[in-house]
């Protein structure tokens, strides 16, 4: 079923000769996204695609407008790069051209946030039909009765075939991903990667959320039977969606949050969870998503004849993903939302072997790993490169963070010692021994050391204080080889150990004397401290 726009594009000052295709259901679009080629369907039903050049978020091309609103309200630098106005004009007259032109547009009107007093409404403007498709199953659908009255807020033009001119618009290349927050519209063209579009209204989020107290969060939350939620925070590849999806918890959503006074609620109806080496066994709920209808696969290889899917084949990218409704993983919160955090558990996946599986952290402590954001990328990426190399990403999710880190963290800050919040760092990254040399951090342990943290009982184990970090480590944790829980005692060669450790500490300080002048001293102190020369 189709519901016309309440609102029409004429009314947004958009003219154009194209067929206009409103708010069309999945099998439309579906059918749609068939019709135009587009896609291919798997042998059980997913709808399959591929994005060409750009299997990821072209973070250099990303760009906001500086004017008087962002002027003094956005932390500009490497991540929030700015756009002239003038440059932005000139884009948005081309933009509306290459508009005015096609011959079938989709749109989609939706909600950025699930808590309606927190919401925001989004339209988006599409030229191809699974890009409309994805957008609709990854944020808030709108009943028909919203619909019916649906005035946009903000507006996101996405042309995957646009070519962008740096010189007439003041940007990189022929990609671009440009946010006019004063003329509440964001144009994307020059990528078929459909994840700018869920970052886009994430920017949004984050940008308008905390003048109103909220606090966004690029996080995956559930909660459990006694009804207490858990956050996780982490960059990608760290475990957010895996760990969100636990049969035995209620699942809130699997990446991006706002935690009001009443609620941690999603900002999306939808989960994009990454498909490299998915498994029934490993990860059994995000698998089963893809064998069902009205699944979108990017880049993931499908056998020509067959249809079978192979997970294990990154010819067309590292990054394969699948974007589901989140009612398609069982015991999913029907409101996409739960009560205030209980536990607020921070993600790393530590590729220099170093960190314990599990510490807990004070309020301070959580403060400082959350303004660092620390996560590692593995070597091997390149020739010649044989070390980890870290990664920090502040509030583990830099990109989406137009304000100024402090604004968030002390947003967190202030929740975590309001509610009496237990905040935990877990590494799922490496044991015994750097990454090349050790093993990854077994799921199942990452697992039984999460139950333990979120049922209460880990607080009752013994804990010591680790020499490097400073926080509080537990000895012993049943159902855990205690040998793991001491990262130093699983290294065959300790000096070396100790050298890789003083040098992730020294990465910590320099990383993080940018935050120094904004955060108190508890906080400074909450740094690790280097007990070996690096």
């Amino acid at each position: 079923m189709s519901t016309p726009l309440a609102y029409p594009l004429t009314s947004q000052g958009i003219e154009t000769k194209a067929e206009i295709i409103p708010n069309l259901e999945t099998a439309q679009l579906v059918e749609h996204a068939l019709r135009n080629g587009e896609g291919e369907l798997s042998r059980h039903g997913a709808l399959v695609v591929k994005t060409g050049q750009h299997t990821g978020r072209s973070a250099k091309d990303k760009f906001i407008v500086r004017d008087a609103e962002t002027e003094d309200s956005v932390w500009w630098g490497d991540v929030n790069v700015s756009m002239t106005p003038e440059h932005f004009a000139a884009l948005k007259e081309d933009f509306l051209s290459a508009v005015a032109a096609k011959e079938k547009l989709y749109v989609a009107d939706l909600f950025g946030g699930s808590q309606p007093e927190h919401r925001v409404k989004v339209r988006v403007i599409n030229e191809l039909a699974w890009h409309n498709l994805f957008i609709r199953t990854l944020l808030v659908r709108p009943t028909s009765s919203e619909l019916a009255d649906f005035t946009p807020e903000y507006t996101i033009i996405d042309l995957p075939t646009f070519r962008a001119d740096p010189e007439r618009h003041g940007c990189r290349t022929g990609t671009v991903i440009a946010v006019n927050l004063t003329e509440k519209l964001i144009l994307i063209g020059g990528t078929a990667y459909a994840g700018e579009m869920k970052k886009s209204v994430f920017g949004i989020l984050n940008y308008l959320l905390p003048t109103k107290g909220v606090m966004p969060m690029h996080c995956s939350a559930n909660v459990g039977q006694d009804g207490k939620t858990a956050v996780f925070f982490g960059l990608s590849g760290t475990g957010k969606t895996t760990l969100s999806a636990d049969a035995s918890r209620t699942l809130i959503g699997d990446d991006e949050h706002g935690w009001s006074d009443t609620a941690v609620f999603n900002f999306e109806g939808g989960c994009y969870a990454k498909m490299i080496k998915l498994s029934a066994e490993a990860e059994p709920e995000i698998y089963a998503t893809t064998r069902m209808f009205g699944t979108v696969l990017e880049n993931v290889v499908m056998d020509e004849e067959t249809r079978e899917l192979d997970f294990d084949d990154n010819s067309l990218a590292e990054n394969s993903r699948g974007a589901y409704p989140i009612e398609f993983i069982p015991n999913s919160s029907e409101e996409n939302l739960g009560p205030v955090p209980s536990n607020v558990i921070m993600l790393t996946a530590d590729a220099f072997g170093v960190l314990p599986p599990i510490a807990r952290l004070t309020p301070d402590q959580a403060m400082y790993y959350f303004l660092s954001g620390y996560t590692a990328k593995v070597a091997g990426t390149e020739i010649g490169v044989t070390e980890p190399e870290a990664t920090f990403s502040t509030c583990f999710g830099a990109p989406f963070m137009p304000r100024h880190p402090s604004v968030y963290g002390n947003l967190l800050k202030e929740r975590i010692a309001k509610g009496g919040v237990q905040c935990w760092l877990v590494n799922t990254g490496w044991t015994g021994g750097k990454y090349g040399t050790g093993n990854r951090m077994p799921i199942k342990a990452t697992r039984a050391l999460l139950n333990a943290a979120l049922d209460g009982s880990l607080n009752n184990a013994e804990f010591r204080i680790d020499p490097n970090f400073g926080f509080e480590v537990p000895v012993a944790v049943p159902g855990v080889d205690s040998a793991i829980l001491d990262p130093r005692s699983t290294w065959a060669d300790k000096e070396d150990f100790d050298r890789t450790a003083a040098k992730l500490v020294s990465l910590f300080i320099e990383n993080f004397a940018q935050f120094e002048g904004h955060v108190d001293e508890g906080v400074r102190q909450a740094a690790p401290h280097n007990t070996v020369a690096a």
